[in-house]
């Protein structure tokens, strides 16, 4: 099982950023490359349609809007893994007005190393949460 983590600071309250991306069905709200969501079983499954025209299909697994978190898995996806499971999560920092969001994940490669999967998520991850902090800087 292979792993990898990105988190990034925003300029604002973890209040303000769980508010524009706490939804399961808010990517197309901050995530540009992923322009369309829908979702079906009562919000619990995802089905995104990527900038290329591909198609992702997700399940939510758990959601704590309390503590600012949800973790998803993949039903079906071009990525050469299984097992998939992330997380997203909004943390509150010691300056009210600045948050740090973890975005991680677990998963098993199929014919790509280790390696090769984690830097293909950790690129993911860390393009879509600069993209999220795009919406809070001018």
């Amino acid at each position: 099982m292979a792993k990898t983590s990105v988190s990034i600071e925003i300029p604002a309250s973890a209040g303000t950023v769980w508010q524009l991306m706490g939804g399961f069905d808010a990517l197309p709200d901050w995530l540009p490359f992923i322009p369309k969501s829908v979702v079906t079983e009562g919000g619990r499954v995802r089905s995104l349609t990527t900038s290329d025209g591909g198609t992702v299909i997700e399940r939510l697994e758990a959601f704590d809007n309390r503590q600012r978190s949800y973790t998803y898995s993949i039903i079906q996806a071009p990525f050469p893994v299984v097992d998939y499971l992330s997380t997203i999560t909004v943390h509150e920092t010691a300056d009210s007005q600045v948050s740090r969001v973890e975005w991680s994940g677990e998963f098993s490669p199929v014919n790509v190393s280790d390696d090769e999967a984690q830097a293909l998520f950790t690129g993911i991850y860390r393009d879509g949460l600069k993209a999220l902090k795009d919406n809070f800087v001018s």
